[in-house]
This record gives C-alpha cells, structure tokens and sequence, in this order.
C-alpha cells in the first residue's frame, strides 16, 4: 500500500535569538488526518515553531516545504480583530472562492456570538471564540491550533473537541487541557532543550514517554561520566607508549570532557508550596438560603452551603453563570439580596486572580513579588531574598529587575503563583490557576491543592485538573437553567458527569437540592427505606449489575475503535453520527448503572455493618 506524501515538511529548522539556540535541526512532517500534540516546557519555543511550520515566521536555518494546494490556518495565542466593522467580517476574512460562505456564520453561531455585534468590547472568551471561527470556518488541510482552549468555558471546550475530532482537516495542537489533547492526539511531539522528539503515540502515553527518555539519558551521562575516569585514570597511571597514540587518547579524553560539560539536564521544575497559616475553624462557610440578582439576572437563588476545614471544591459552569459572584459571596466581597453568609473562625485567605492585564507592564519581577519594600519577603515567617524565592518558580536572577512586559503567559502565571503562595493562607481562592503553565508545573500544583491541609475553592475549566484535586463540585442546576440553581456533587468532574447522567437515566425519589448539603457528603445516597436488610430485586441487581457494567464496557470500546477510524465521516458522516449518538448514549447508561451498584454496594455495607 502506497504512503500518501505529506501535506507539510519542516526540513531542520533552527532559531537563535542572540543566545544559545531556541531550537536547532528540528525536522518533521504532518500528513493528511494527522492529530498532533505539540509539548514542551514554557519558553521551548512550541509558539515559535508553530508560527515558522505555518509560514508565519522565518526560521534562522532550514526551511518548510508545503505541498501544492494545500492549505493551512493558524489560530494564534492573541488574535487582533482591529479594522474589522463586526464579528462576522473578520470570521469570513480567511474564506476562499469554493468555500462555503454560510460557515464562518455558522460557527460563530455555535459559539454564542452574534455575527452582525462590533468586536469592540469583546471578553477575552468572545474574542477567542471569534478567532476560532475563522480558523475552522475554511476547512483547511491543516489546522495549527496554539491553546485554543485558554478563556473558553467547559460547554464551549467540549464543543470545541466535537468539532475537531470530526474535522478533516490535520490537526497540531498546543495545549495545557491534558483531557483535550489526550481525546484528540494520535500522535506526540515533544520540544525539549531545543530537539524535537516524536513518539507515534498521543499524549496520554507522553508522561511514561517523558520519564523513560530522562531515565535513559541520565544513565548515558553516567556511564560517560565512568568512562572518563577510567580515561583520567589511564593519563596518570598508564604505560608510557607511542606519543603519536598517547595524543590521540587525550584528543578524545578531551572531547569526552567536553560532552559531559555540555550535557543538558532537563529543566528543574518550580517549589510550590503554600506559605503556612494557623488553623481554621473547622467551619469555614456556611451559606443560608443565599439569592444575588445583577443585572437583572438571577445568578444565585436560595443556595444553602456548608463548607468545612479540608474541603477542596471546584466550581464550575459556563462563562456567565455566577461563579465569580458565587466566589465573592463565599468570601463575603459581596453580601447577598437575600440569606445568610457566615464565615468561620481564624480565616486567613490568599486569592489567585489570573487576569493578567491587571499587572502592571512596567512593574519588575522584585517590586512585584516584595510590593516595593526591598530586596526580600517574609515566607513562612522566615526572611527570604527575593532572588533566591524567584528560584523556586524557575525564575533566572537577572530577571528580577525585568519588567513584566517581557514575560511569556507562561512566566506571568508562575509569578501570580509565587505572590499568592508567599502570603499566609487556611483559605485558598484559585481563579483559573492552570492557564498557561506547563505539565510540570501543572502537577506540582495539583500536588500542592491535593495536599492543602486548609481549604480550597478552585474556579477552574480544566476537567484533569478538577478530577484530580477537588472532594466537591459545585455547577449550575442544568435541568433548571437561568434560575440561578446551583448543585452540589462529590467527587471531581467526572463524578459530577456520571452522577448527572444517573440522575438523568433512572428518576431519583424527590428531595431536596443537594447544593443544601454540606459539599464534602454524597449530592445523592441511596434509599435508606429497606435499611434492615436489601430487597430481592436489590440483591439481584447487586449480583448481575457488575457482569452487565463490564459487556456495556465491551460495547463502549467496540463503538470508539469504529469512531476512531479517520476516513469514516468522509466516507459516510450519517454513520458516524449514528455511532457517535448512540455511543453518548451508552456511556450515559453505563455511568447510571454504576451510580446504582455503588449506591447499592454502600447500602450493603452500611447494613452488615450496622
């Protein structure tokens, strides 16, 4: 079988911006239907190539070679719609003659924007959302997409991901969303210390990948530098020979001690760690019957909470439902129009609020960190040059006079982090902290929330990132929407998803909202009606449930294998939307039928155990 050429070459490319090398000799292809993520640490220089493979940038070495016809569009980091009179026209900027001119409408439709609304005034989510449109709307042979989720909300992310895994079009990806890469890559590259590595895998294998390459390497460097004892060890030591082979062997004793000198370490990841605080109360929050109307909306309505010492709890929903006001009335910035809001005892809180353009371009990285008093700041109660904390969020030294103009979106996310973390706090506010920063330093800071012996309210759309820290969701009420309901689910995002589509599956017995409980119990328990011992038809449902769970776990995979196949919307698009709709459909059904055996497992054990 005959191996179609690529759609795109990039033939060693290289860039230097003065210093060593941003990357050098880097070299691959993207092939029609090709799904790739793109990864590497903050200031790699993932942008960069990107923008050279688009034909964007000129590379300092090497070229890109585009096959005839083809067609690419790039969606950048910053898009600018100045010049345009409406969405609409900037949407429809980049169509070509045979495109379809309904489209570019189509998609901004999609996403909640008006074609005919003037783009001044746009949020950071409308302007994004906009931009995505234009890039989608031609149907290009290949689509460079850098971070094509940063300020879009969770309905808009997931909508995103439908979108492309039916698209055509080659995909290269850079993102932070570990859940939207691993769905839709197929294949890795990984831009480190300025070589490209390919691993014909998607990205949920990239950690292992990542891990095994560093292993590997570090063994290398040992035994080079073993090798190179044994080399210093021959020059002292060694029976005096030939002088002409004598020389040789210190040439290459000499070239050995130059690669063990040059050798690269993978770069040190950030020290996170929250600055320590006394103890709470164990009562942190508790919201009676709480209601806020702004702007005429309804964005919180008779909403009851308890909030406790150690609870982590996410906060989630679509852009505009109230979670920021909801975050405020927590913290008491904002009293409510109706009910109550009590804080605990002893709160000491720290807020990280990611919206950047509150920085001040001009203000250095020191005046920033110490707010203009010297040269260093109190962390855990001990003095601490600032240099030297700036260490510990893979800040160089010279930087610390640098104005934060300068910085990536990266760095200007590590430096909120580090003021946050540097202030005293049992009460930990996190507004969206996971945009822009790098895998690394993305676990480290699910470590640190995992493991805050205080208590967390995370604003976040990172679905991985929620799944692994969070003991609660908090989301709008769905099946009521605009009336400012908001539920209470235990667990992480995909527990509040499975818990919703039981909720959806199999009508529940009426009580009340579980946004009334306290966030860190159960949002649904089972049916404590037949506490002394379980039903026939319970029993039953308990034994066969787990058999029943496992042949629907057989079809789900047999239905994503055929989903998988990349020719199958071109060839029949009707089919694949059957699969895809019925394969939504038995995932739902499957997380209803485990919702009920763990209800009925629960129930079990309480009664044997009672």
């Amino acid at each position: 079988m005959a191996i179609s050429p690529p759609l795109l070459r990039a033939e060693n490319l290289s860039l230097t911006f003065g210093g060593p090398p941003l990357f050098s000799e880097v070299s691959f292809s993207v092939h029609a239907n090709d799904r790739i993520a793109l990864v590497g640490r903050n200031g790699s220089g993932k942008s960069t190539l990107l923008r050279i493979a688009a034909g964007l940038s000129e590379p300092g070495g090497g070229e890109g070679i585009t096959e005839k016809n083809a067609t690419i569009r790039y969606l950048p980091q910053d898009p600018d719609l100045a010049g345009f009179d409406t969405i609409g026209a900037y949407a429809r900027a980049e169509l070509g003659p045979l495109d379809d001119p309904f489209r570019a409408d189509y998609l901004l439709g999609e996403l909640g924007l008006d074609p005919e609304r003037a783009p001044q005034g746009l949020s950071g989510g409308e302007t994004r959302r906009a931009a995505l449109a234009r890039t989608l709307a031609p149907e290009p042979d290949i689509l460079f997409l850098d971070e094509p989720t940063n300020h879009l909300d969770l309905p808009a992310i997931e909508w995103l991901e439908g979108e492309l895994a039916r698209s055509r079009s080659a995909l290269v990806l850079i993102s932070h969303d570990r859940r939207f890469l691993e769905k839709l890559s197929r294949r890795t590259l990984w831009l480190d210390r300025g070589t490209l590595r390919e691993n014909n895998a998607g990205f949920a294998e990239f950690e292992d990948w990542r891990d095994k390459v560093h292993d590997e390497e570090e063994r290398e460097h040992h035994k080079l530098g073993r090798k190179i004892v044994r080399e210093e060890h021959w020059v002292t030591h060694g029976v005096s020979g030939r002088r002409k082979r004598n020389m040789r062997r210190l040439g290459e004793l000499a070239e050995l001690r130059k690669a063990f000198g040059e050798h690269q370490k993978p770069e040190g990841t950030a020290k996170l760690a929250a600055a320590d605080a006394r103890e709470s109360g164990k009562l942190v929050i508790e919201a009676k019957n709480v209601s806020k109307t702004l702007g005429g909306r309804t964005l919180i309505h008779d909403l009851s909470l308890r909030v406790h010492r150690g609870d982590r709890i996410g906060l989630v929903g679509p852009n505009g439902a109230g979670k920021t006001t909801l975050v405020k009335l927590l913290t008491g910035e904002l009293q409510p129009d109706e009910g109550s809001i009590r804080l605990g005892a002893n709160l000491d809180l720290a807020m990280l609020d990611q919206r950047r353009d509150a920085l001040d371009p001009d203000e250095s990285l020191e005046h920033f960190l110490t707010d203009g008093r010297g040269q260093s700041l109190i962390v855990n109660g001990e003095q601490k040059h600032v240099v030297s904390y700036m260490k510990d969020f893979l800040f160089r030294p010279e930087q610390a006079r640098t104005p934060v103009r300068e910085l990536s979106g990266g760095e200007k996310a590590r430096l909120i982090l580090a003021r946050t973390l540097a202030r005293p706090a049992n009460l930990l506010v996190l507004d969206e902290p996971t945009n822009d920063l790098d895998i690394e330093t993305l676990d480290l800071l699910q470590e640190l929330v995992a493991g805050f012996p205080g208590t967390v309210l995370l604003v976040s759309h990172d679905r991985d990132f929620l799944d692994r820290t969070v003991s609660a969701v908090i989301a709008p009420d769905e099946t009521r929407p605009g009336e400012g309901r908001w539920i209470a689910y235990a667990g992480g995002y995909s527990d509040m998803l499975a818990q919703r589509g039981a909720e959806t599956a199999a009508p529940k017995p009426k009580a009340k909202p579980a946004a009334s409980k306290p966030s860190a119990e159960p949002a649904a328990k089972a049916s404590q009606s037949g506490k002394g011992k379980l039903s026939y038809k319970q029993k039953y449902a308990l034994e066969t449930l787990p058999a029943e769970i496992e042949k629907l776990a057989g079809d789900i995979a047999a239905l994503e294998t055929k989903l998988a196949d990349p020719n199958l919307f071109a060839k029949d698009a009707e089919k694949f939307n059957r699969i895809a709709g019925e394969l939504d459909e038995k995932r739902t059904h499957h997380a209803a039928m485990e919702e009920e055996w763990l209800e009925l497992e629960m129930l079990r054990e309480e009664i044997e155990g009672g």
